[in-house]
């Protein structure tokens, strides 16, 4: 029935398929950003944890029945780092997004999206096509005009952390043009939290930004934090109307309370060790400055491509010695990338190896 379709994408070179890749290849594809995905001591302490509780599964939504005290506790924790009055836990990134926009974006609001904004918030826009503005990646002119140029009742401006395949810092002028119009401005912090600033807590912390209750941030657990689940940080009367109206909390079932307790430990162990893990993220952004002649300020190294092909013939050349790193293709990307992440779950000495292997690569 979709013969046709699968032949296109194998002959653009963009078809893919789930892979279980072989375990001992060094990991510089995964967004494990500080190495806790295979942390076993964490693991023994998720275990111990549980040895207190009577419930490990959530059982119903969480306004039904399905808000477990480690939901409670790690959203609790999270707000007092981050300075923020409220927060929830949902069941991923996506639907966070999902969730957000759709509730958010009510009559007489108009939304400005990021055009390089992540799928999961492209998708939810399509619930919202006349009220939603896309203005040119990262541009605070462009944004400003448009706004200029759609006034509403309700402006929200949507934007990311850290772009997940560029590794760019999203512009200071974004968050001081939300403060000036009164704009609510969603931050999706996926690919910034746990990374960037000097306690790694994120885009917020980096530029030193006071919480304002126009301010929302929302992230994943599935990244710096080695678990899986996503939350949403935000005002008290937000995350409130979000219980009222988003449908993706109100009709899910509660998020994985092992996910949310193992999210908790991880959190609690970069809060307490953030000075020592930014100074092994910056060690390896000065190897890859050194070796690559690229500077970074993100775990995120895009390599751009000439083709399709080549990106996936280079990731194959890396398997063969032994590295894992992603071949990144459309239409997640406009044009085809070799990307890798630098990450500290990997040695100095893994990372020095392959990066000196794409030195050396023609690209």
């Amino acid at each position: 029935m979709y013969q046709n379709e699968l032949r296109a994408l194998k002959k653009a070179g963009r078809f893919r398929e789930r892979k279980q890749f072989d375990t001992h290849l060094i990991d510089f594809a995964s967004n494990d950003y500080l190495g806790l995905a295979n942390d076993k001591k964490q693991f023994e302490k998720l275990c111990k944890m549980f040895e207190t509780y009577q419930v490990f599964a959530p059982k119903a939504s969480m306004l039904v029945n399905g808000y477990h005290p480690v939901h409670q506790a790690f959203e609790e924790k999270l707000c007092r780092l981050n300075g923020f009055e409220s927060g929830m836990v949902v069941g991923s990134g996506f639907l966070a997004n999902m969730a957000l926009i759709d509730a958010l974006v009510r009559k007489n609001s108009i939304l400005f999206m990021d055009e390089e904004y992540h799928a999961s918030g492209m998708m939810a826009t399509g619930l919202i096509k006349e009220r939603v503005v896309f203005f040119k990646h990262n541009d605070s002119e462009d944004l400003r005009k448009k706004m200029a140029q759609h006034q509403a009742k309700r402006q929200i401006i949507a934007i990311e952390g850290v772009y997940s395949m560029s590794g760019e810092i999203c512009a200071l002028e974004i968050f001081k043009i939300a403060d000036a119009k009164g704009a609510l401005l969603i931050v999706d912090e996926a690919h910034s939290s746990g990374v960037i600033g000097k306690n790694l807590l994120g885009v917020f912390e980096y530029y030193d930004i006071a919480i304002k209750e126009n301010h929302i941030k929302m992230g994943t657990l599935g990244k710096a934090y080695g678990s899986y689940g996503a939350y949403i940080l935000a005002s008290r009367e937000i995350v409130s109307f979000l219980e009222n109206r988003a449908k993706p909390i109100i009709y899910s079932t509660a998020p994985s309370v092992i996910d949310t307790a193992l999210a908790l430990i991880n959190l609690n162990t970069v809060s307490k060790k953030a000075k020592r893990y930014r100074q092994k993220i910056d060690k390896r952004l000065k190897m890859v400055e050194e070796i690559l002649g690229v500077k970074r300020e993100t775990l995120i190294v895009p390599i751009p491509v000439k083709s399709n092909q080549e990106a996936v013939q280079i990731q194959q050349m890396l398997i063969e010695k032994g590295f894992l790193v992603g071949a990144i293709r459309q239409p997640t990307v406009n044009a085809p990338i070799v990307r890798f992440i630098p990450r500290l779950g990997v040695s100095k000495k893994h990372l020095r190896e392959m990066l000196r292997l794409i030195r050396d690569t023609s690209i």
